[in-house]
This record gives structure tokens, C-alpha cells and sequence, in this order.
């Protein structure tokens, strides 16, 4: 191979590789921007009564005003069955056979009762969320984090996963006893 054939290919080899390097750069701002935007949870912890209102007297009807509220924020039913739902102490609720239907929420309650498109029960018979200060954390049946909600001392100061909303009315400063 002649001396300009030589020098021919390698500018030849050269410029498709700058091409190529141009173009992958070119691509790169739009898939990296793709991954930029915020992962949103498609079940959140929409709401906590952690503290029942009224006397603590661990009637059904004082544990069940003590709840949780999921919202399923897509349009498709999501399967919980296996999911869990733990405090800090390590109390877990496990959802069995249930499917939270698209935009919708339940409310998991802490003592007996029936359950319920809407409500379901932990079937308890002593509180679960502490009035201080506590952690509920949603994972799913893989055991993944998915959400969390703290309030009291252990409260998320950057907002945690939820845009810094009090989606309950403001009833999560620990203040009410």
C-alpha cells in the first residue's frame, strides 16, 4: 500500500471516529436528562392519624381511629399483596391479596374490623404509631423501599419523599397528646 493510500485511510478513519464521538456527544445531554427527572413513587404514604383522636383506651373504635392512608397515584391497579407496612419498633402490617385500584387510597387502621376496598385492619389490640415520634415505612414484596413518613424527632427535615406537603392537615408535628 502506497505512502497517500496510508494517510488517505487513516483521515478517513480518523474522521468517522470524530463523527461518531460527535454525535454520541450530541445524544448524551438528552438521555442524561431522561434520568434527571425525579422518581415519584407510584404508592406513597399519603396520611397518618397517629395519634386517635379522643381518649387512648384501646377500644376498636379508639385503635381504629389510629391509621395509614396509601395512595396508589397511577392509573392501573397496583398488587400489594406482600407488601409491608412496619414502625420503628418493628411492627409489621402485611397486605394480603389486595389490589389498590388506579387514583385510589386505602386506610389501614391499626385495630379489628372488616375489611374492605377501602379500610383495611391490623386486627391489633394495642396502638402502633407513637404519639411522639415514630417512622412508618412502606416497602414492597421484594422488600424495597418504596415510601416513608416520620413525624416528632424523627421527622424528615428536607421534606423526605413527599414535596415537604403535610397531607394530613398539619397533625404530624408530635405536638398533640
Amino acid at each position: 500500500m502506497s505512502t497517500s493510500a496510508s494517510v488517505t485511510a487513516r483521515r478517513l478513519t480518523a474522521a468517522t471516529l470524530t463523527a461518531g464521538a460527535l454525535v454520541g456527544a450530541m445524544a448524551l445531554p438528552a438521555s442524561a436528562s431522561d434520568h434527571a427527572r425525579p422518581h415519584r413513587p407510584e404508592v406513597r404514604i399519603s396520611a397518618v392519624q397517629y395519634d386517635a383522636p379522643g381518649r387512648d383506651d384501646r377500644s376498636r373504635s379508639s385503635l381504629n381511629r389510629e391509621w395509614v392512608e396509601l395512595t396508589n397515584t397511577t392509573r392501573h391497579t397496583i398488587n400489594l399483596d406482600g407488601w409491608t407496612l412496619k414502625n420503628e419498633d418493628g411492627r409489621t402490617y402485611t397486605f394480603h391479596h389486595y389490589r389498590l385500584e388506579g387514583r385510589s387510597t386505602v386506610r389501614v387502621h391499626t385495630g379489628e374490623g372488616r375489611d374492605t376496598r377501602r379500610d383495611l385492619f391490623q386486627d391489633r389490640y394495642k396502638e402502633v404509631w407513637d404519639n411522639r415520634s415514630d417512622t412508618a415505612t412502606l416497602r414492597n414484596d421484594h422488600g424495597r423501599f418504596v415510601d416513608d413518613e416520620s413525624w416528632g424527632r424523627n421527622r424528615h427535615h428536607d421534606g423526605g419523599h413527599h414535596d415537604g406537603g403535610h397531607r394530613d392537615g398539619g397533625h404530624r408535628d408530635g405536638n398533640r397528646h
